[in-house]
C-alpha cells in the first residue's frame, strides 16, 4: 500500500448520487476530502462539511474555480452531468475540462465514472438509425478516450450499469413512476435482466483505486452486483419493505400511457435488445464486496416505503 493517495483529493459531484458515495467512502476511510460544488450551503454540502469535508465553491465554467479546488491535490473524482438538448456539449466540456485542470496539477490518480458500454456503442442494433441517444453515448466515449490519451499519472475508469439509487426519490419519480401505485410497469420484457450496482459500490472501487492507484491504472471496469428481471427486482422490493409490488410488461405505447416518458421507455427497448452486459464475475474477481439488490432494499428500506403507493385495481 506505499502507493497509496496521501493529500487531498477533489471529488466533483459531491452532492449528486456517485460523487456522494465516493465522498462518505473516502471519510471512512481516512482521506483528506475537497467537495467541488456550485452552492456551499445545500444541506448536502453542509452535512459534508460537518464531517471535515473542505467545501470548494465553483463550477466549470469558471476555469479560475476549477484551478483553485485542484491546488495541492493528489486525486480526483470525475462524474458529469450527460447531454442535455440545451447543451448537447455539456459532457464533454466539462468533463474535458476537469481532464486539463487535473493534468496540468499533476494528481497522481484520476478516477472517472462512466457507463457500461460506452466505446460499444457503434456495434448496438440499429446504431445508424438513430434509434438510441447517439450524444449520450458518444459524449461518454470521447470523454473515456481523453482520459485514457491524456498522459495522466494513474487513472481508471469506472463503467457503472444501472444505479439501484434510482429506486429512490427524488429519482424514482422520474424512472419508475408507477412505482407510487405500487407497480413497475414498462416497455422491459419479462426475460430481460438488468445489471444493476449501488452508489456506494462504485464509491468502494473509487476509495481502492485511491488507496491503490498502481493496481487499476490503465484499466476501465464494467461494474454490476447483479442481473434480475423486472419480476425479480419487484420481488426484492416487496419482501425488503413489506410493501406489495408488481411487476407489469407493457407495450412500448402503453408504458408511456402509464407515465413513462418516451425517451425513458427508448431506453427500456434498448434493454430488451442490448443492454449493459456487464461481466459480472470480473468485477467480482477485483475483491470489492458488491451489494447484492435485496440486502440494498433492506437498508433503504424507510425510504422506499415512502416510495412505493398501493397497486390499483
Amino acid at each position: 500500500m506505499t502507493n497509496t493517495i496521501s493529500g487531498p483529493i477533489l471529488v466533483t459531484g459531491a452532492t449528486g448520487t456517485q460523487g456522494g458515495a465516493v465522498v462518505r467512502g473516502l471519510v471512512s476511510a481516512g482521506f483528506s476530502v475537497r467537495a467541488f460544488v456550485r452552492d456551499p450551503s445545500t444541506k448536502e454540502a453542509q452535512a459534508f462539511a460537518r464531517l471535515g469535508v473542505e467545501l470548494m465553491k465553483g463550477d466549470y465554467d469558471n476555469i479560475q474555480s476549477l484551478e483553485a479546488a485542484m491546488d495541492g491535490v493528489q486525486g480526483v473524482f470525475s462524474v458529469q452531468m450527460p447531454p442535455h438538448p440545451d447543451d448537447q456539449e455539456r459532457e464533454v466540456r466539462t468533463g474535458l475540462r476537469l481532464l486539463e485542470a487535473a493534468y496540468r496539477a499533476d494528481v497522481r490518480m484520476y478516477v472517472h465514472s462512466s457507463v457500461a458500454r460506452a466505446g460499444d456503442e457503434k456495434n448496438f442494433i440499429d446504431w445508424d438509425s438513430d434509434r438510441w441517444w447517439k450524444r449520450y453515448w458518444e459524449s461518454k466515449t470521447e470523454v473515456n478516450n481523453g482520459i485514457a490519451e491524456r498522459g495522466l499519472q494513474s487513472w481508471v475508469i469506472l463503467k457503472p450499469a444501472m444505479i439501484m439509487e434510482n429506486f429512490l426519490p427524488p429519482k424514482v419519480r422520474g424512472m419508475y413512476p408507477t412505482l407510487a401505485q405500487g407497480k413497475i410497469a414498462t416497455a422491459i420484457l419479462p426475460e430481460t435482466r438488468l445489471d444493476m450496482i449501488a452508489a456506494d459500490d462504485i464509491g468502494a472501487f473509487a476509495v481502492a483505486a485511491f488507496l491503490d492507484p498502481a493496481r487499476f491504472n490503465g484499466h476501465s471496469i464494467d461494474l454490476a452486483a447483479e442481473s434480475l428481471t423486472m419480476e425479480e427486482v419487484a420481488s426484492a422490493l416487496s419482501a425488503g419493505t413489506g410493501r406489495l409490488v408488481l411487476a407489469q410488461s407493457l407495450t412500448e405505447e402503453e408504458a408511456v400511457a402509464q407515465g413513462n416518458s418516451p425517451g425513458l421507455v427508448s431506453s427500456q427497448v434498448w434493454d430488451n435488445l442490448e443492454g449493459y452486459k456487464v461481466d459480472i464475475q470480473a468485477a467480482k474477481n477485483w475483491g470489492i464486496p458488491l451489494t447484492p439488490f435485496y440486502q440494498w432494499v433492506v437498508t433503504h428500506r424507510e425510504a422506499l416505503q415512502g416510495a412505493i403507493g398501493e397497486p390499483s385495481n
